[in-house]
């Protein structure tokens, strides 16, 4: 039995040990992750919005050791698709973004800190392409929705695009497949931070495409294996019976899509 000073004592050391806990950890999960504190804060942050408001789900994990290069690829319905992906996996995850919003003033801050990659849209931006692949053969995951586009229609995927799996083939990584669904949706930025849902991410197989490396400019390639990951991802949406297809240079999206 403790005297009651010894009681006052312990009951002190409990509450120190009791509030210096989560910054231990904090502190473990910056060691192990390497990521910087204000990539931390804002891991933590996105986090706790993503499971209160957003009401998330995650079915699976990336298995994306520190130094496994990889390109992440997933449907694309919402702003903040990223949010989720990076959910699923301890590692930083540098997604391709729009030079309009990367550049926009109220969010240049954020996309430098998530070390995220502005890309031109109209066209191949090869100084994006060339930043991707110096990434990922570096051992970093990269983030590229195949799609190209928010997708405004009922259609499980747009057409999908080749560039994900360029960067793949010239980086030598595997690709990692994602299925999002319900993700919140609003007409503005701003809008879809507001939007209540209840999100859920599937995790698919690492797909090991070891056998195409060197190969991208082989006719055909990229074709079969953008189609190849495209029915991947439809897999994950529970829905075997979708055949994707490609997008042709002027392609746009339709409402009956």
């Amino acid at each position: 039995m403790f005297s009651p000073q010894g009681t006052e004592i312990f009951a002190g050391c409990v509450i120190v040990v009791l509030l210096l806990a989560p910054v231990a950890l904090a502190a473990y999960d910056l060691a192990r992750a390497k990521h910087t504190v204000v990539q931390e804060t804002l891991i933590i942050l996105s986090a706790i919005l993503a499971r209160t408001l957003w009401r998330t789900r995650i079915i699976g994990r990336m298995d994306l050791p520190v130094g496994q290069g990889a390109i992440v690829v997933s449907n694309h319905t919402s702003g903040v698709d990223p949010w989720f992906t990076k959910l699923a996996t301890d590692r930083i995850i540098h997604y391709l973004v729009a030079a309009e919003y990367f550049y926009h003033p109220a969010m240049h801050w954020f996309f430098r800190q998530v070390m995220a990659i502005p890309v031109n849209r109209g066209g191949v931006d090869t100084s994006a392409t060339k930043q991707a692949i110096r990434l990922a053969e570096q051992g970093h995951v990269v983030g590229i929705f195949p799609e190209g586009r928010i997708n405004p229609t009922r259609a499980v995927l747009l057409p999908g695009r080749p560039g994900a799996l360029l960067v793949a083939l010239k980086a030598r990584v595997p690709v990692q497949v994602c299925y999002i669904f319900d993700a919140p949706q609003s007409k503005t930025v701003g809008g879809t931070f507001l939007t209540p849902s209840k999100t859920r991410i599937v995790v698919g197989p690492l797909l090991d495409i070891s056998e195409y490396y060197g190969r991208e400019k082989e006719d055909g390639v990229l074709q079969h294996l953008t189609l190849r990951v495209l029915k991947e991802i439809a897999m994950l949406a529970g829905r075997p019976d979708f055949e994707p297809k490609l997008a042709g240079k002027n392609w746009k999206p339709r409402d009956d899509e």
